[in-house]
């Protein structure tokens, strides 16, 4: 082991993304050592444009406002708009990164190739240079698990779909319209990258057909003269049962976008919050202009044409699947994950029950804005890792306490729909009222670790 360098009481985490950014920097705030690394040459992750695993496109927006998007701890600039594209996200990351001093604890191009445990409740981290091929290996007292769960292309089969003439395509490969333009384009996937693509090719491609497995709420990111998520956060806030609140966003959007099935979409299945939000105002648009086609699920494919469950068919150039992804950890055995099938099932989404000292930030799909989230998950793991630090006792109660509500989720009360879609599905008032709770039954624990925190 002496090729090992040992980090001490360092904590590695994996990722350079708004999660890793955000646990990074909560951990050094605390005072507490620890290296981050991300496999491209810059920071960002998936916001990324240029890096190889970033699953933005040209014309990316937030569907969130800034307000509800951004690090408590710091504010996007006020010349953003309510709805900052990713250039505009990348250069905030950038410039959250410089303000707190992170780029001297970050290590670029390293890509973490294996995280295997040691001795004591501790870790092999190693890391191997993308220019050089070398690799090195470190141990870590804990580790931070932020690569993402939205870069592990989920791509569905279909009977036929191998005799398929034209090109399939991943909406991870998805970077511009010129993936479409002039031709005839099938996108599947009403998430709200299948809208976005499907809309861009309204705007450029021949012909465009848009294929959902069953009917959704499109929500207008503007409502009454303000952002829509502004507006339900409010009734959020005033506690409203979700039954009233069902009621009201319905009305919303009957007198806001009308009645879905006189466009031709189909009549939502669910109710109001059982599925992850779809805000696009424009897909309505484009469908009743005639310039987007709806269809039901594929059925077959047949050289140039696919069929629909409907009975219908079209002759298609380009598929896009914007059919999801899959959280990946290549660099991690799964038992370490509590694996339900092909998902982790954590403690807060966060704490494994296999092991005390992994972590895992960012495994969350919100019902609002993201990094506001991330900033409190690392919060959270950095003050339970100070907890080991000066209380390793205290920190295993409250560890176990985490673990013993392993898979408890954060609804508001929905139910929501059984798709790999909603694996990390939470409502983000409930999701952070119980991040409030630990962070009080720490501070119960060990007053001191708050105070530094604050």
């Amino acid at each position: 082991m002496s090729d090992v360098i040992d980090r001490g009481g360092a904590w590695a985490v994996v990722g350079a993304g708004p999660h890793g950014l955000s646990a990074l920097k909560n951990l050094l705030q605390l005072g507490l050592d620890a290296d981050g690394f991300e496999r491209d040459t810059d920071l960002g992750g998936n916001w990324n444009f240029h890096a190889e695993n970033s699953r933005v496109y040209e014309s990316t927006h937030l569907i969130s406002t800034k307000p509800f998007t951004q690090f408590p701890d710091f504010p996007m600039p006020d010349a953003y708009p309510d709805y900052p594209s990713h250039w505009q996200v990348h250069r905030y990351f950038r410039s959250y990164a410089e303000h707190f001093g992170l780029l001297d604890h970050l290590h670029f191009n390293s890509e973490v190739v294996s995280v295997t445990p040691a001795a004591d409740q501790r870790w092999d981290v190693t890391m191997r240079d993308r220019e050089t091929g070398d690799e090195t290996t470190r141990q870590y007292a804990g580790v931070v698990i932020a690569n993402g769960h939205n870069w592990w292309p989920k791509i569905p089969q279909y009977p036929g779909q191998d005799t398929f003439t034209g090109e399939i395509k991943h909406s991870a490969d998805y970077k511009s319209a010129d993936v479409v333009r002039g031709k005839r384009v099938l996108v599947v996937g009403a998430g709200n990258t299948g809208c976005d693509v499907a809309v861009e090719s309204a705007q450029n491609a021949k012909e465009t057909f848009h294929s959902t497995r069953r009917g959704y709420y499109y929500n207008p990111k503007y409502a009454f003269g303000r952002p829509s998520d502004q507006t339900a956060d409010l009734l959020l806030a005033l506690r409203l049962p979700l039954a009233l609140r069902r009621v009201m966003f319905k009305s919303v959007l009957r007198l806001t976008v009308g009645d879905f099935e006189k466009f031709g979409l189909r009549k939502p299945d669910h109710e109001f919050f059982e599925t992850h939000p779809i805000v696009n105002q424009q897909l309505v648009y484009y469908v009743g202009h005639g310039d987007i086609s709806p269809k039901p699920d594929i059925a077959r494919f047949d050289g140039s044409t696919v069929h629909f469950e409907d009975g219908t068919s079209a002759e298609i150039d380009v598929v896009v699947f914007c059919t999801g992804y899959l959280a990946h950890f290549p660099f991690l055995d799964d038992s370490y994950l509590n694996l339900d099938g092909d998902h982790p099932v954590l403690a807060r989404q966060i704490f494994t029950p296999a092991t005390p000292t992994l972590a895992v930030s960012g495994l969350i799909q919100p019902d609002s804005g993201q990094w506001t989230i991330a900033h409190w998950q690392g919060m959270l793991i950095a003050t339970y890792a100070a907890l080991r630090a000066q209380d390793p006792q205290a920190a295993q109660r409250f560890y176990d306490a985490m673990v013993a509500e392993t898979g408890v989720r954060f609804t508001g009360g929905a139910e929501y729909k059984d798709s790999t879609r909603h694996y990390y599905e939470i409502a983000h008032q409930e999701y952070l009222r119980a991040i409030e709770r630990d962070l009080q039954r720490i501070e119960s624990m060990t007053p001191s670790v708050m105070a530094a925190a604050r």
